[in-house]
């Protein structure tokens, strides 16, 4: 299983908010580049960064961040945030995404987003799923799409979609455990890879998640909190490694 931090970027700054609430954002540390290091350097593989700029005014903003973190670091990245246009994704693909997670667009434009994937592939394209209550959340977890989570998913995997992250947001930021239900779910009536996001608090979580079958683990709060060391979480990565090999 892929373990995954999470970089979340408000004015340039790394920072977490709770259930995507942005009146709750705390802020981590005023240089996300520097952050994406120091996860290299403790062993990790793979970045979730989210421009929640982006997310929130509805185009990418904080690319210069992702061609920074791309260029000094040789960290496996997914961008999410304000991807609307094919002039977005390309900008985003050449400052050095090598994935994009986009879920708005996937609701509002499934014909620009079935583009997107059949131009760049299922391995670049990354389904959004994020949900509050089973319902599809979008722009920036303000908006309800109105479309249940489960219906939403299986859509786009019976199009071709491989990969999903699916956030359940009400455990988002709240190191409240992972939403082991709604995954076990997805898994039982599709087949796509499945990164688990939210709620994750400990190592035990991760088992759990991989034992459902989850490919993948997005971590945030959790290492920004201490609730997991980044010792511990690069042991694991390791350990994850060696298995495979």
């Amino acid at each position: 299983m892929r373990i995954i931090a999470a970089i979340d970027i408000i004015d340039g700054k790394c920072v977490r908010l709770s259930r995507g609430d942005y009146s709750t954002k705390r802020e981590y540390s005023a240089s996300p580049v520097e952050t994406a290091k120091i996860f290299e350097e403790a062993g990790l593989k793979h970045l979730h960064l989210v421009d929640l700029d982006g997310a929130r005014t509805g185009k990418p903003v904080n690319i210069n961040i992702l061609n920074e973190i791309a260029s000094k670091t040789s960290l496996t990245i997914d961008y999410s945030g304000g991807i609307r246009s094919i002039t977005d994704i390309r900008r985003v693909f050449d400052s050095g995404a090598n994935q994009v997670s986009a879920g708005s667009i996937a609701v509002t434009e499934p014909n620009l987003f079935m583009f997107w994937l059949s131009r760049y592939g299922p391995d670049r394209i990354i389904l959004g799923a994020d949900c509050r209550d089973r319902l599809v959340a979008t722009h920036g977890w303000r908006e309800n799409g109105g479309i249940d989570i489960i219906r939403f998913i299986k859509s786009y995997a019976s199009l071709g979609i491989n990969n999903v992250i699916c956030t359940d947001i009400t455990r988002d930021g709240m190191l409240s455990g992972p939403s082991t239900e709604l995954y076990r779910e997805i898994l039982s009536v599709t087949s796509v890879n499945l990164t688990a996001s939210g709620g994750i608090y400990r190592l035990k979580d991760l088992k759990v998640l991989k034992n459902l079958g989850c490919q993948g683990a997005i971590i945030g709060k959790a290492l920004y909190e201490g609730k997991i060391k980044l010792k511990q979480l690069g042991d694991y990565v390791e350990k994850e490694d060696n298995t495979l090999s």
